[in-house]
């Protein structure tokens, strides 16, 4: 009975062990990631697959592959299925909590910053909100090379484009990329893809199916409870749930529905929205962060909690619920041609929030667009790294304020 109970402590001690090391990577990629998602997978890689050997290189393709094909904070998705994929349920949160914390707190502290300052009016905000534009411009030029590369994929992109301009509701969004995806099932090709390695994943499928369950249980409840609960955070709750269920294409994505949730309810200015989301290209980790400087100047930490959890909590039902299926799902041809309508619809999605409310509320003068132009220049052909580019838009919104006070 000792020796089982010696077995037992050593195998506890061991999953202890393994979920402190999980905590303590991911932390230290938190602190260091910068440039978006496509920039978190090959810090990724180079860490968990590279020096780590925590996944084969072909079993870290396939998830890579599963979290495109999700809603969701595609990089965050991936990091979370490597922690489970490590050491289960606890091993996700672990690795969640070390990427995202760090850019969490940052934002927080920025919307306090910004509260307690009352500079809202101040050109280095105002350079900021440039900055969002400069971002969101690189963003659609390289996702349209990708993501809309040939006449069908443009189309479908131009016309959500034009869908998400004239119809801007809570339902638009969805409906643009439901309707893109059956284009994509009909019209785009339907190519076999070679075969992959089998993930050995340690998720039964009845974890899996109570997971789906109620991701789609909350995205159908949470809107009915907004209306019967009469607190404010069942509101909050539902809006950042719902942003994060519906955000294919990664974090720039996020905007346009958080925009329509949060501003005209009122419970953030446009101004302080757009100086937020430019921010976040400043700091490491994830862009879904936003959600916690949102919540922060809605209702302080108390805030910052209940949103992020709510936009981040699909990511991890989703891709527990999704991982024990996967093999089968991707070697279905037709799911393809769905994913790459999907796809170009997110670059259409994107291109009409940069017109609304981007540019149509911080380009206002010469001096701004040419400001644009200059922090675009250095993030498409000079490749300076994006705080850079943000402190860069700041000084520059602070400049052009003394020369038109002067």
């Amino acid at each position: 009975m000792n020796r089982n109970r010696a077995e037992e402590q050593r195998q506890a001690d061991s999953r202890l062990a393994r979920l402190w090391e999980i905590l303590v990577v991911s932390g230290k990629l938190g602190l260091t990631s910068f440039g978006g998602p496509s920039a978190h997978l090959g810090y990724f890689y180079d860490e968990y697959i590279r020096r780590r050997g925590w996944l084969d290189e072909r079993s870290y393709a396939d998830l890579v592959a599963l979290c495109q094909f999700l809603p969701g904070p595609a990089s965050s998705q991936v990091g979370i299925g490597i922690g489970v994929l490590r050491a289960g349920l606890w091993g996700g949160i672990a690795a969640w909590l070390g990427f995202t914390l760090p850019s969490v707190l940052l934002m927080v502290l920025f919307a306090f910053f910004l509260q307690g300052s009352e500079l809202v009016a101040d050109g280095w905000l105002h350079g900021l909100k440039v900055v969002a534009v400069a971002v969101v411009a690189h963003a659609i030029l390289g996702m349209g090379k990708t993501l809309a590369p040939d006449r069908c994929r443009a189309t479908i992109a131009v016309l959500a484009a034009a869908a998400a301009l004239l119809w801007q509701t809570a339902l638009s969004q969805l409906v643009i990329i439901l309707s893109a995806g059956l284009l994509g099932y009909f019209l785009l090709p339907k190519a076999d893809r070679p075969a992959s390695s089998e993930i050995a994943v340690g998720v039964p499928r009845s974890a899996a199916i109570i997971c789906l369950g109620l991701f789609f249980l909350l995205l159908l409840a949470l809107p009915v409870l907004r209306q019967l609960l009469s607190g404010p955070w069942a509101a909050v709750f539902d809006s950042f749930y719902r942003a994060g269920s519906l955000v294919f294409g990664g974090g720039h994505v996020v905007l346009p529905l958080l925009e329509r949730e949060v501003v005209p309810t009122g419970w953030v200015s446009k101004e302080a929205f757009l100086a937020g989301y430019a921010a976040a290209q400043a700091v490491p980790g994830p862009l879904f962060t936003f959600a916690a400087y949102l919540g922060a100047v809605m209702g302080g930490w108390a805030g910052a909690v209940v949103a992020t959890l709510a936009i981040f909590l699909p990511a991890f039902l989703l891709v527990i619920g999704s991982l024990p299926y996967w093999q089968a799902l991707r070697r279905r041809s037709s799911l393809q041609g769905v994913l790459a309508g999907i796809n170009a619809a997110v670059v259409g999605i994107l291109l009409a929030a940069l017109y609304d409310p981007l540019w149509t509320d911080t380009i206002q003068k010469p001096l701004d667009a040419a400001l644009a132009a200059v922090l675009y220049l250095l993030l498409a052909i000079w490749r300076t790294p994006p705080w850079i580019v943000v402190v860069a838009g700041a000084a520059g919104g602070a400049l052009m304020d003394l020369f038109i006070a002067g």
